[in-house]
């Protein structure tokens, strides 16, 4: 049985994402864990008056758990999948510490999130919440575009620069993810100053070794940033799909605090799958 953690805060973004996910996993028996998480700083006026006699805690918390049951009911309807289980879990905390303190208690194989860009800036793709749960928890984690409708993925996109190693744990995970749902995989060993990596050698090798079920191209691109080869490349190729492997602020790192965010904005308009290394 796969455990998937979604995230929402009643947005239509996060609902979107909740979707993409039951439509993914639609052939799989998964427990759904739904979390919503609000932190106090975010308590209104409107949940002052409301409390009356109550609490502001008890208060929120039984409209939190009205809102997680209608959302229930709601995708419940809309997909009766008896394959699957859903369980509502309701937290007042920082986001990632809440997910980690999550995953200590359950076997969270994946995080299902939507992306969250900061109203009135629309360069930034990803929102701080989003680049915080890739950063701060060790989870694979699949981010949703905004209005992003689900679709079969057939053209899987992999960055690598010249830390990724095809001969790791991490790539085999996501090796297993594409080999399940997409058709193909692009390889895209990136290398800015135009010097040969280690890995860039060994890539073929690790290739032929791993790759059996599924169709693949490998390029090398020389003395170009990553953001602008990521960028091109996702504009002449039909990709639907991208993944990363993150390393403490390696290729992730580089990406989202490029200055040229809108350079890249291409290949994040697309499902994005994180893994860890």
């Amino acid at each position: 049985m796969k455990q998937i953690l979604l995230l929402t805060d009643f947005s239509q973004n996060s609902i979107n994402a909740i979707q993409y996910a039951l439509h993914l996993f639609k052939d799989d028996t998964c427990k759904f864990y739904i979390l919503h998480v609000k932190s106090s700083k975010a308590f209104l006026s409107d949940d002052l008056v409301m409390s009356g006699g109550q609490s502001i805690y008890d208060s929120i918390l039984k409209k939190s758990k009205q809102q997680l049951l209608e959302l229930i009911d709601d995708i419940e309807s809309e997909f009766k999948n008896e394959n699957f289980t859903f369980q509502k879990l309701i937290d007042y905390d920082g986001l990632t510490d809440a997910i980690n303190q999550l995953k200590a208690s359950y076997p969270i194989d994946l995080i299902v999130m939507g992306s969250n860009g900061v109203t009135g800036a629309k360069e930034t793709i990803f929102g701080s919440n989003t680049i915080n749960v890739i950063r701060n928890v060790d989870c694979p984690t699949l981010i949703i575009p905004e209005g992003f409708t689900y679709k079969k993925t057939s053209e899987l996109l992999l960055p690598l620069d010249s830390k990724d190693t095809l001969n790791s744990s991490t790539f085999s995970e996501l090796l297993n993810f594409a080999q399940r749902f997409s058709d193909k995989i692009h390889l895209l060993r990136v290398e800015p100053y135009q010097k040969k990596s280690e890995e860039q050698g060994n890539d073929i090798k690790h290739i032929k070794a791993l790759i059996k079920d599924l169709d693949y191209n490998y390029y090398v691109i020389d003395g170009v940033p990553m953001e602008y080869a990521v960028s091109c490349y996702t504009q002449t190729h039909a990709i639907d799909l991208m993944a990363l492997l993150v390393q403490k602020e390696n290729l992730l790192g580089h990406i989202f605090t490029s200055s040229s965010t809108s350079k890249i904005s291409n290949t994040l308009r697309v499902p994005l799958v994180v893994y860890h290394s």
